[in-house]
C-alpha cells in the first residue's frame, strides 16, 4: 500500500528517488519523503500529499548525497500528517528507514525500546523499526547482524529499506513485494520495477525472507538466518515498465482506451496454462473462485458463465473472507485466485489457507513475477500492460477475456466469443463519448445512484457501481432488477439516479419492468442499452451485439460515465482519495 525505493551508486540520489516516487504513486500518495547520506549524516524531507506537490515545496530532489531511501504513504497507523510521514529516523538520528506493510507486534517492540532509553515521535507501526535496527546495531555496529536480530523479532507482513550512516542501505522483505534494480551506475530497491526502469532493465525479484545488503562492496543476499544466498537479474518485460499515459490527461482515461487492444491479448502469451488450467478444473469436483474488489466482480461473471454454459458449480469466495471459509478447502480442491498485482494481501491469504488444505492454485494475474504467481500451480497472464489508474478498468476487462475462455474450453466452444467482435464494439463505444460528458454534468449533483441488472449483467452493475464509488465519492449500489421491491425500492426518491442494464437479451423485459417501478417512485432513469424505451431520462447506447459480448461493451461506457462524474466534481480520477492501487495489508 505504499511505495518504497532506494538507491546507492555513483549518481545522485535524491532526483532518481524522487522520479521513481512519481512512478510508483499509485501505490500511496497521503505523504511523501526522501532521506539521503551526506558527509556520514542522514538528511531527511518529507511532507504530506502527492509528489510533485511536496517536491515543490521542500525540493527533496535537492538533498545531497549518492545513497537514500524515498516513501509515498498510504496511512494505516496514523493518520495523514509529517509526522507519521516516511523515512523515520530511529531516535538517535543514525538510521531511517521506509516500510510496505503492518507490523502486528508494534506495540510490544515499542514499549521495550522505551524501557531501554530509544523515543518516537509518530503513530506509525513503521518507527518500530528505526528504533529496533538502531537498537541491534548500537550493539556491535554491523549492519547484517542489526537486520538479521531486527527481523526476527518483527511478526506481521511486511517490505522495509534502511540507511545507515555509514552509507549502508539495507533491505528485508516477508510477504510484501521487493525487487532490486542492477545498473552499471548502481542498486536501486523499490516496491515495483516502475521505480528504476528508467535507468535499468535488469531486475532480481526478492524472495520472501531475504535480507538485501548495498554497501561499498556491493550488493549481497543472505535469508533471515543469514546464510548467503544466490539471486541472479532477470530482463524486465518491456509492456511491464510502459506507464506513459500516451498524451491522454489521465491513466484512467489512457487505460479505458487500451481496452480494445487489451481484450486482445489477455491470456495469449499463457496460452499452454490456459489449457492446464480447463484440464484441470474439468478433473475437479470442488471449484472455488477467490478475488476481492473488481477482481472479484469478475469472478461474478465467471459463476454465471461456469454454470450456465460449461455446466461447471464454483463457489465463490471474497478474499478477505477466506480465513472465515477454511474448511471448504482439501486435496479435491481447486483455487481459481484473481488478482491483478498478484501482491493482494488478501488474496495471498486465502490462497495460503487453500494450500494448507492441499488445494491446487490457478492464478489469473497482470503481474508474471509476483507473489501469487509463487504460489500458484498454474498461472495465466493477463498481458494487459501496467494499469496505473487506482481503479481497475483494462485489468477488470482482461480477467473476463482470461474466465470467457476458461469457460469456452470448459464447455469445448459453446460459448463461441468472437475475441475480435467484442475489441471492434469496445472501439464503437469509445469513438464518441460526448453524451456521457453532458450526463455526467447533468447528474453531478447526485445524491444516491442505484445501478440495476439482472442476470450475467448484475455482475456488471456490481462493478460499475464500484467504479461511481471509488472515482466519485458518490453513494452507488448495484441491485439484482428484481430485489428493488423487496427493500431498497424505500430509498428511491426524485433525488436518486438509477442506471439500469437493459440490453436485448434474456433479461430485457424483466429490466424495463424494474424501470418502470423506479421512474414511479421519482427516479431518474439512466438505461444502458441497444435500444430505446420510452421510460429513459437519459440513454446510453449500446451497439448491436451477439449477447455474449454485452459485459464487454456495457461496462465501457459506465467507466467513462465514472470518469467524467469524477471530472465534474474536481477529484483526480488516477488517485482516489483513501484508496491505493495495490491493497498489500489485511
Amino acid at each position: 500500500m505504499c511505495s518504497i525505493i532506494g538507491y546507492r551508486g555513483q549518481m545522485q540520489a535524491a532526483p532518481l528517488l524522487v522520479k521513481g516516487l512519481a512512478r510508483m504513486e499509485y501505490r500511496g500518495y497521503d505523504s511523501t519523503g526522501v532521506a539521503t547520506v551526506f558527509q556520514d549524516k542522514i538528511m531527511l524531507r518529507k511532507g504530506v500529499g502527492k509528489v510533485a506537490e511536496v517536491n515543490s515545496s521542500i525540493h527533496l530532489d535537492k538533498l545531497p548525497g549518492d545513497v537514500g531511501i524515498g516513501h509515498t504513504r498510504w496511512a494505516t497507523h496514523g493518520g495523514a500528517n509529517v509526522a507519521n510521514a516516511h523515512p523515520q529516523l530511529s531516535s538517535s538520528g543514525k538510521v531511517a528507514i521506509i516500510h510496505n506493510g503492518i507490523i502486528d507486534n508494534y506495540q510490544e517492540l515499542r514499549q521495550k525500546l522505551i524501557r531501554d532509553g530509544y523515543t518516537f515521535e509518530s503513530e506509525t507501526d513503521s518507527e518500530v523499526i528505526a528504533n529496533l535496527l538502531q537498537f541491534h546495531y548500537d550493539q556491535n555496529k554491523n549492519v547484517k547482524d542489526a537486520v538479521i536480530q531486527s527481523v526476527g523479532e518483527l511478526k506481521g507482513d511486511y517490505a522495509f529499506a534502511a540507511i545507515f550512516e555509514n552509507k549502508t542501505l539495507a533491505a528485508a522483505r516477508f510477504h510484501e513485494p521487493l525487487i532490486v534494480g542492477v545498473s552499471k551506475e548502481g542498486y536501486f530497491i523499490a516496491s515495483d520495477v516502475l521505480g528504476f526502469v528508467e535507468y535499468t532493465d535488469q531486475a532480481i525479484y526478492v524472495d520472501n525472507g531475504d535480507i538485501i545488503l548495498i554497501n561499498h562492496d556491493g550488493l549481497s543476499f543472505c535469508n533471515f538466518e543469514g546464510k548467503p544466498v544466490d539471486r541472479q537479474p532477470v530482463k524486465i518485460a518491456y509492456e511491464m515498465a510502459e506507464s506513459d499515459k500516451g498524451g491522454y490527461v489521465h491513466h484512467t482515461l489512457k487505460e479505458i482506451y487500451d481496452q480494445p487492444l487489451t481484450v486482445l491479448k489477455a491470456g495469449e502469451r499463457t496460452a499452454r496454462e490456459l489449457s492446464e488450467a480447463i484440464e484441470l478444473i474439468r478433473r475437479t469436483d470442488k471449484i472455488y473462485i477467490t478475488a476481492s474488489g473488481s477482481s472479484f466482480n469478475a469472478a461474478l461473471v465467471a459463476k454465471h458463465l461456469f454454470s450456465n454454459y460449461a455446466k461447471v458449480n464454483v463457489e465463490l469466495i471474497l478474499a478477505s473472507e477466506a480465513r472465515y471459509s477454511s474448511n471448504y478447502f482439501d486435496e479435491n480442491s481447486v483455487l481459481i485466485a484473481i488478482s491483478q498485482s498478484g501482491e493482494t494481501a488478501d488474496v495471498l491469504e486465502s490462497v495460503g489457507i487453500a494450500k494448507e488444505k492441499g488445494a491446487k492454485i490457478i492464478s489469473i494475474v497482470n503481474v508474471m513475477t509476483s507473489s501469487l504467481v509463487r504460489l500458484s500451480s498454474i498461472s495465466i497472464g493477463l498481458n494487459c500492460g501496467p494499469e496505473i489508474g487506482v481503479a481497475a478498468t483494462k485489468s477488470f476487462t482482461s480477467e473476463l477475456a482470461v474466465l470467457y475462455k476458461i469457460a469456452d474450453g470448459l464447455c469445448e466452444g459453446c460459448i463461441a466469443i468472437d475475441f475480435n467482435e467484442a475489441s471492434t464494439q469496445i472501439s464503437n463505444v469509445l469513438l464518441d463519448h460526448s453524451k456521457i460528458e453532458v450526463l455526467a454534468r447533468r447528474i453531478r449533483n447526485a445524491s444516491d445512484i442505484y445501478v440495476l441488472g439482472r442476470g450475467i449483467n448484475y455482475c456488471i452493475a456490481a462493478e460499475a457501481a464500484l467504479k461511481l464509488k471509488e472515482l466519485t465519492y458518490v453513494h452507488a449500489e448495484a441491485l439484482a432488477g428484481g430485489e428493488l421491491k423487496h427493500g431498497p425500492m424505500a430509498l428511491l426518491d426524485s433525488d436518486a439516479c438509477v442506471i439500469v442494464l437493459s440490453p436485448s437479451d434474456s433479461t430485457g423485459v424483466d429490466a424495463i419492468a424494474s424501470a418502470h417501478q423506479a421512474k414511479a417512485r421519482g427516479a431518474k432513469i439512466i438505461g444502458v442499452s441497444d435500444r430505446p424505451n420510452e421510460i429513459y431520462d437519459y440513454w446510453i447506447e449500446l451497439p448491436k451485439v451477439n449477447s455474449i459480448l454485452f459485459p464487454f461493451v456495457e461496462i465501457i461506457p459506465l467507466q467513462l460515465l465514472s470518469y467524467y462524474l469524477a471530472l465534474e466534481k474536481n477529484a483526480n480520477p488516477d488517485y482516489p482519495r483513501n484508496l491505493a492501487k495495490s491493497v498489500t495489508v489485511k
